[in-house]
């Protein structure tokens, strides 16, 4: 997914990007891992049916100019809030980072391992001899790692080539076989609508352990001192993610409304394909970040060389969510 345009909504209004610190005490930013786009479509929708507002908050939307800025202006006080991805905030732990994962908006893993026909991946065990393109993260080289080991692919006989963030550019133009990086729901859905027929391997289905590909997170130090509009905030989240569940067709139209560059055809047709994702587990509230799941990914990461220290407990909680959580259940 990659697009350049500026994006902030401040309660109705579209404004410019900009900085600039908290104002009122209902005032909240956040910042998008991306540009605007389906994943993102509770956030829009509860700030188009008013949620925010009915919350008393102002929600400032902002769009990053790097998917690793995020998590760091959260960690530095200079948003209130951000959308990152679990190892992200894992590895911000490691690096002592006062960060903390409130709530999954998207509860499993996006990333995955897509091809073109033309690519002879079917399945993981055709990786053999191949070149798989990846953003250059590590925590992708970790991802197919297990995904060789697992299908009992030699690593030697796998080319590993850095493709930034062109990685579906990189597989039409035939820089590798297959990409490991792209989301399954996002750049899956865009190759099908072009009649690409893409070959697509969810990772943990490959052998990774599952994770919240999206998560909203808050600075540690915020967290203790005033909660409360982050509760609020994730109230509202909720509620606006569920207007999506019950209307999907009426609930994408603020987010569209907002991004008017947006292809409506494709993100109408990922939030089709994500909205079980943005639903917590059966009897579970909204937002709901798995202990079990959590504790699983620390460990693979840990055992992976992502992390330098044991898992840290405070990387997230479930206290926030609208009718309460433990953590440890």
């Amino acid at each position: 997914m990659k697009k350049t345009f500026c994006a902030i909504v401040a309660a109705a209004a579209l404004a410019g990007c900009g900085g600039g610190d908290p104002g009122s005490p209902g005032d909240l930013s956040l910042m998008l891992d991306y540009f605007p786009n389906a994943d993102h479509a509770g956030i829009y929708a509860a700030q188009g049916g008013g949620h925010f507002a009915d919350a008393g908050l102002e929600v400032t939307i902002r769009q990053p100019s790097d998917p690793a800025a995020p998590i760091r202006q959260v960690a530095a006080g200079r948003v209130d809030l951000a959308i990152s991805y679990e190892p992200e905030v894992r590895r911000a732990r490691d690096e002592g980072l006062p960060v903390t994962s409130i709530a999954a908006i998207v509860g499993e893993p996006l990333t995955s391992l897509i091809s073109l026909p033309e690519g002879g991946v079917e399945t993981p065990a055709d990786l053999e001899g191949k070149t798989v393109g990846t953003a250059g993260i590590d925590y992708q080289s970790a991802f197919l790692e297990a995904i060789l080991e697992a299908a009992e692919v030699d690593p030697v006989s796998v080319r590993e080539r850095n493709l930034g963030f062109n990685l579906v550019p990189g597989l039409l133009t035939e820089k590798a076989d297959a990409v490991l990086g792209a989301f399954w729901n996002y750049e899956g859905t865009d190759l099908e609508l072009r009649g690409r027929n893409p070959r697509v391997i969810r990772i943990e289905e490959a052998g990774v352990p599952s994770y919240d590909e999206l998560v909203l997170v808050a600075n540690s130090d915020r967290l203790e001192e005033d909660p409360e509009p982050l509760r609020k905030f994730v109230a509202a989240l909720a509620e606006g993610t569920a207007d999506l569940a019950a209307d999907p067709e009426a609930a994408v139209e603020p987010l569209l409304e907002a991004n008017p560059d947006l292809d409506p055809e494709l993100q109408r047709a990922v939030v089709e394909k994500t909205l079980p994702l943005f639903l917590p587990p059966e009897g579970r509230p909204y937002g709901w970040q798995i202990p079990a799941e959590r504790e699983a990914f620390a460990d693979f990461m840990l055992k992976a060389g992502l992390l330098e220290n044991e898992a840290d407990g405070a990387s997230y909680t479930n206290d926030l969510l609208p009718e309460g959580g433990a953590a440890d259940s």
